[in-house]
């Protein structure tokens, strides 16, 4: 069986924060995602819970008729609790060192940890394809994780939104960028 996941980075935003909305432009997008996944067969719709990432595919959950299940484990990451002026840096200094760690912060690793087991749960069911709207930070980890050579210049050129898909079969994950 072949199981495919879509990884979505949400469309144009307000802010960074959590409660963030999409942007007029970032709506738009929204209903382009429909047209794009028109003619794909979507079963399972995960989402982080930051309003962003959920107005992003509602209209395409509305469509499918696919019920969107949120998961904190698609959260962004965080680099830190504390302000960072050079922050650019650091997230960069943080794609070289995976186990690099700010105040209050989490590792590459261990947010690359958190959104494969996502990934991984999501290949062991018996749905055949998923699609899973998440940030560019935690996004471009789990993109790593199967192609090291997207590290911080993958994320740098992440687009909002960004449409990637991982298939699995015989065991081997092929990873594509589809829409951007």
């Amino acid at each position: 069986m072949i199981k495919k996941i879509y990884v979505v980075r949400h469309c144009k935003a307000v802010g960074q924060p959590s409660e963030s909305p999409l942007t007029e432009e970032g709506l738009k997008q929204s209903r382009s995602l429909v047209e794009f996944f028109s003619n794909k067969n979507i079963e399972r719709i995960i989402s982080s819970p930051f309003l962003r990432a959920i107005e992003s595919v509602e209209p395409l959950s509305n469509n499918k008729n696919v019920k969107i299940e949120i998961d904190e484990r698609l959260s962004e990451r965080i680099l830190s609790t504390t302000d960072l002026p050079d922050w650019y840096e650091k997230l960069k200094d943080t794609f070289e060192h995976i186990h690099l760690k700010f105040e209050g912060g989490e590792s590459s690793n261990e947010a690359a940890n958190r959104i494969l087991h996502v990934v991984d749960d999501v290949f062991k069911s018996k749905i055949e394809n998923t699609l899973i709207v998440t940030h560019g930070n935690i996004m471009s980890l789990l993109l790593n994780h199967y192609n090291d050579m997207f590290g911080f210049d993958g994320w740098n050129n992440l687009s909002n939104p960004d449409v990637f898909q991982l298939i699995l079969t015989k065991n081997e994950v092929h990873m594509e960028r589809i829409w951007r």
